[in-house]
């Protein structure tokens, strides 16, 4: 059985453990996706979110959500919110430049989880809640193109959760992952059960 055919079953016995997650980051465009699909799924049995402010939902479906408020400049203070998860999202939005290549994951790899996961996406193509010219000419530009060589340069942000939840669901032997752009394509489509 392949990847694609076996991750229905992955997501069931996932989803069986009962397992609690956290998300960073959810009012950005990744987050807010993210959520909405671990909510859908129904993958975990607990959701927290963690961020500066507490988020509004008028949906029945974040009823359950748990919230968490935080002062990232005094991270080591709320040490207790980020305790009893099996799973954690980092969503927190920024640019290559901004991150400083490697940066971020000398920062992870300090923090010594059993598995941690690098998505290294290239331009997110979504529609943003705030207005960013740049984004927006790259989108139009993308758009225009072939899918098959725009997918090289570019990713849906619903790719890119669908390969972030596929990932969390299958076995891995390896402690960090890293999935460039062509493999967050290639994961982000691995199961058609999942909406486009």
């Amino acid at each position: 059985m392949d990847e694609t055919e076996a991750l229905p079953k992955l997501r069931e016995d996932f989803r069986m453990q009962n397992k609690s997650v956290f998300i960073l980051g959810a009012s950005g465009e990744t987050g807010r996706v993210l959520l909405k699909e671990i909510l859908e799924q129904s993958l975990f049995s607990k959701v927290t979110l963690i961020g500066r402010r507490k988020l509004t939902f008028h949906e029945e479906a974040y009823k359950n959500v748990n919230q968490e408020v935080v002062d990232f400049e005094k991270l080591d203070d709320y040490a207790s919110a980020f305790q009893g998860h099996d799973v954690g999202f980092c969503c927190l939005g920024t640019t290559r430049n901004k991150a400083g290549a490697g940066e971020v994951e000398a920062r992870v790899e300090e923090l010594k989880f059993d598995r941690y996961s690098v998505f290294r996406p290239a331009v997110l193509l979504c529609d943003r809640q705030e207005f960013r010219p740049g984004e927006w000419l790259i989108r139009k530009f993308f758009g225009s193109l072939p899918k098959s060589w725009a997918s090289g340069y570019s990713v849906p942000v619903e790719t890119v959760v669908r390969a972030m939840l596929n990932n969390a669901v299958r076995p891995s032997s390896e402690k960090m992952e890293l999935l460039d752009n062509t493999a967050i394509h290639h994961l982000g489509k691995a199961d058609s059960s999942l909406k486009p």
